[in-house]
């Protein structure tokens, strides 16, 4: 099963700085594992919000919001794509992820339609 595993954004994430070259070295370990596990497809981090665009829709009118966003708990920062044999897979490899930021932060994992 095809899972989006994605790395909620914090306060720290929103200000743009750099990350933690500690935790990136422990972020690029924790990714060699999973990928000689075979289960890595894709990862990668995102800018914050104020780099970003959203388009509301309302019928068939449109309109771009800027960023940044409010509600930082419910924006992602980044993002894997895991090829798991079940959620049970990929919770137990999302517990072993070094935390993500200097604080308290949240990994969700969303798994994809799958069409048959």
């Amino acid at each position: 099963m095809r899972v989006m595993v994605l790395v909620k954004a914090t306060q720290d994430s929103e200000a743009g700085g750099p990350p933690d070259p500690e935790m990136m070295a422990a972020m690029g370990r924790f990714n060699d594992e999973l990928e000689a596990a075979g289960i890595l497809r894709m990862a990668d981090g995102l800018l914050p919000s104020s780099h970003g665009k959203r388009i509301a829709f309302d019928g068939a009118d449109r309109r771009v919001i800027d960023g940044p966003f409010p509600q930082v708990g419910e924006l992602v920062a980044g993002f894997w794509l895991w090829e798991v044999a079940d959620m049970d897979e990929a919770v137990a490899w999302a517990i072993r992820c070094p935390n993500p930021m200097p604080g308290p932060s949240e990994i969700e994992i969303r798994p994809f339609h799958e069409w048959a």
